[in-house]
């Protein structure tokens, strides 16, 4: 019988702890957040958990202690999972033709002032400008009087009628429909238009699920605010689940090609993403490279997502560190087959 030292037992139990929360994270995605949303939150976790648990591998193999095994088999039980967390590729394919889609949480266009800069505006009216997207899919947009972004179509989307609030999205291209599932209940909403290129039809969804309350400027996770936070998210998950069901049933009356843009407010290890990500392509997964990090905390979040139906090619996707929001803009390059 192996002995250990009382050092090594409480390795060994933090070991085991960590790679059965990981197991976990890999059931996730086939439990809905209206089951037992609790266990949701640990889909936030998992790049930690499996850098945790490769940090094990190693601790052990330095150590020679057979242990290495807990921690290997489970990282090789869901290797299917780092193409979600890490890229190390990039696929750059540059085609004149190629329709370029970015989706961007603007934060309000920093409204509430959560930043000293008040330049915000403008600074994002540049960078989109400088990107030339054709099409671009807004969430937490704000009516602002010095917001210029000249596209000949467009579709806005706000809470109420005297409200300045709400989703947008932004075409170079005709847009001949456009309408909203007007979420209740909530602050947050999903819209679509219909855009025709050349002599397809394109159906863009512009997706913003319920919030986590996460705050950047405070470290909400091991602060008084935690059981409170907990509790929030907790909420936020279930409606998660809720406004999901209602965007499945909108999107089966659409059988033509479509695209998904949005800030889903939930990780690729989740039944949120998982559901929404059925028979689509991940465009990060397809043509990304690095982390893929969408909001600025303090590890690794990927919250924001483009998704397509496979009528399309994805040549390119890109992440901008910019910080001009609490999220990131992402950018993908795709033609039509």
């Amino acid at each position: 019988m192996v002995k250990y030292t009382f050092w090594q037992k409480i390795v060994v139990f933090v070991n085991s702890i960590l790679a059965i929360l990981l197991l976990l994270s890999y059931l996730l995605p086939y439990i809905s957040p209206k089951t037992v949303p609790i266990f949701t939150i640990v889909s936030l976790a998992v790049p930690i958990l499996f850098i945790s648990n490769i940090f094990f591998v190693i601790y052990w193999i330095i150590k020679l202690k057979k242990q290495f095994t807990i921690s290997l088999i489970t990282i090789i039980m869901g290797f299917g999972y780092i193409s979600s967390i890490y890229k190390f590729s990039e696929k750059e394919i540059f085609l004149n033709d190629d329709l370029k889609v970015m989706s961007y949480n603007v934060r309000l266009f920093n409204h509430y002032n959560w930043t000293t800069d008040n330049t915000i505006v403008e600074k994002i009216s540049t960078f989109i400008f400088e990107k030339k997207p054709d099409i671009v899919a807004i969430q937490e947009y704000y009516k602002a009087e010095n917001l210029k972004l000249k596209y000949p179509y467009q579709f806005i989307k706000t809470k109420s009628n005297g409200s300045k609030f709400g989703l947008a999205i932004f075409s170079n291209y005709e847009i001949i429909n456009s309408g909203s599932l007007d979420l209740k209940d909530s602050a947050n909403n999903i819209i679509f238009s219909d855009i025709i290129k050349d002599k397809d039809t394109i159906r863009v969804y512009n997706i913003h699920l319920e919030s986590l309350k996460m705050n950047t400027a405070k470290e909400n996770f091991g602060t008084k605010d935690s059981d409170k936070l907990l509790k929030q998210m907790e909420a936020s998950f279930q409606k998660q689940a809720k406004q999901v069901e209602l965007f499945l049933d909108h999107e089966k009356k659409w059988t033509g090609k479509k695209i998904l843009c949005g800030d889903f407010n939930n990780t690729a290890f989740s039944w949120v993403y998982r559901e929404l990500s059925k028979n689509k392509q991940d465009a990060f997964k397809e043509a990304g490279k690095g982390l893929g990090k969408t909001f600025n905390y303090w590890y690794p979040l990927r919250i924001d997502f483009i998704l397509l139906d496979s009528s399309f090619d994805i040549n390119n996707f890109k992440t901008f560190n910019v910080p001009y929001s609490d999220h990131y803009p992402i950018l993908a390059r795709i033609n039509l087959k």
